[in-house]
């Protein structure tokens, strides 16, 4: 059983806080899983996106209290699952603790996709990201809730 899911992608204000919400709504019936988020290189502190913020809205989901977060060491041990946007990021993390390895996939891991980022571009481009994170969170979903 997966109860610490953590969502991670470069910044941690486009990709991973849209992931984290829309899963943390997928999985509400499940209340013993716990799903966060953080950022290789994160720009700690800063919100989401505008323009993430905005999509979400637009689903009902609020997400103007993020807080972009550092990821640790610390964070990779405590959790059970990690779900990255890209290949790249499951061999930055294992760089960071190599103990993380098998423990890492990526969000669109179950379609063979990876997220593109779409940080400092237009709207589209922020469609296509949400999109496909809807995708991968349907997929995993339906994995984590048996």
């Amino acid at each position: 059983m997966f109860n610490y899911i953590l969502i991670v992608c470069m910044g941690n204000i486009c990709r991973s806080p849209m992931g984290e919400a829309l899963l943390i709504r997928q999985l509400s019936a499940q209340p013993q899983m716990s799903v966060t988020s953080a950022g290789i290189s994160a720009l700690v502190g800063y919100p989401a996106d505008e323009i993430a913020q905005a999509l979400l809205l637009e689903l009902g989901i609020d997400i103007s209290a993020h807080r972009a977060r550092q990821l640790t060491s610390a964070m990779l041990r405590q959790t059970d699952l990690v779900l990255v946007m890209e290949t790249s990021h499951k061999r930055a993390i294992e760089m960071i603790d190599p103990s993380a390895r098998g423990k890492i996939y990526r969000l669109g891991e179950w379609g063979g996709f990876d997220i593109p980022d779409p940080y400092r571009q237009p709207r589209a481009a922020f469609e296509e990201s949400l999109r496909l994170i809807q995708r991968g969170v349907m997929d995993w979903s339906t994995k984590l809730v048996l």
